[in-house]
């Protein structure tokens, strides 16, 4: 057995086959987290003192990076371990619980993203906090999607979803769906919600259908506006196009929130920024040492995100992500 402990002075102990995430969770401890499947960089951790190994091959981290990071959820300690990390401390985590679901409604908003409504039968109570995702499930195949409203007692749930080629659910949704199908819903997953802050801006990035959970976040922000009126909320919403904009905050707009929209491909257009989306957001010279950021999409994006904020000032620890990855 070894002895892992946080900087903030909690513990824990892993044995020898068993990784950071794993013994964590059994002590009653929640790190950051996404996938856990050793494919994004949402829990990877700072090593102090220790060492550990791969339980799969580790193809997010650089070699360099590896020399002190590593990602929890596939990292096995071969040592006791002091991590540059704190647990997510006091924050509700609803339990995983897989529940059946029929589809409400399909509504096609641009021609390779459609918005899916399923609603629950009334005896489930499925809670969540606005930003996490869940997997549904039919029949063998399972897939990962953010959900795209906040928690509301209808037990109804929204999702955009985008059509990939050659994709085995996309061509589910995109050819075969229909309402009152049934499908099951694992969930919630993942650790992308707001954290209770001291800084001032809160920055939120978004490509494509990353835009789901931050849209849940923002509709949460509504809900408790008071806990958030002396914030400055900045939503970036990054894509090819102008028609690809297909979600924009008009039903939840507040005071305090600044709409941005990035297009990488467009040629001119006098309302929007015309280039990458994190390259928007450092356009606009926020104090990113009083900051927050938030981003979700793709992974280019993210990693780009990432070094730019903290190349301009951003602390290493107020960066959260999800990012999606695309699985056939």
């Amino acid at each position: 057995m070894h002895r892992i402990r946080l900087k903030n002075g909690k513990t824990f102990l892993c044995d020898e086959n068993a990784t950071i995430f794993d013994a964590a969770k059994s002590s009653g401890i929640l790190l950051e987290h996404s996938c856990l499947t050793a494919r994004c960089r949402s829990c990877v951790v700072r090593i102090i003192e220790g060492s550990t190994k791969d339980k799969l091959d580790d193809m997010v981290l650089t070699e360099l990076e590896k020399e002190t990071q590593a990602l929890s959820c596939n990292a096995i300690p071969t040592s006791d371990l002091l991590l540059d990390i704190e647990d997510l401390g006091n924050i509700i985590f609803y339990e995983k619980k897989i529940v059946p679901a029929k589809i409400q409604s399909i509504d096609k908003l641009i021609p390779d993203v459609i918005k899916v409504t399923l609603r629950l039968p009334p005896n489930v109570n499925f809670a969540y906090n606005a930003g996490q995702y869940v997997n549904l499930i039919r029949g063998q195949t399972k897939r990962s999607y953010s959900i795209a409203n906040s928690f509301k007692e209808e037990n109804s749930l929204c999702f955009f979803i985008k059509n990939y080629e050659n994709g085995e659910m996309s061509r589910y949704w995109f050819n075969e769906a229909k309402e009152n199908d049934l499908i099951r819903l694992e969930g919630p997953l993942g650790s992308f919600f707001l954290r209770e802050t001291d800084k001032t801006n809160i920055i939120l990035l978004a490509t494509g259908t990353g835009i789901a959970p931050i849209k849940a976040i923002l509709e949460k922000v509504k809900e408790q506006f008071g806990n958030y009126q002396n914030k400055i909320f900045w939503l970036f919403f990054g894509a090819r196009t102008e028609k690809d904009i297909f979600w924009v905050p008009n039903s939840i707009e507040f005071v305090n929130l600044k709409f941005v929209k990035a297009l990488s491909r467009e040629l001119i257009n006098s309302d929007c920024y015309i280039g990458y989306v994190q390259n928007a957001m450092i356009n606009l010279n926020i104090d990113l040492t009083d900051a927050q950021v938030y981003a979700c999409g793709s992974s280019f994006m993210i990693e780009s995100a990432r070094r730019l904020c903290i190349e301009n000032g951003l602390p290493e620890n107020e960066f959260f992500s999800d990012a999606f990855i695309c699985t056939n």
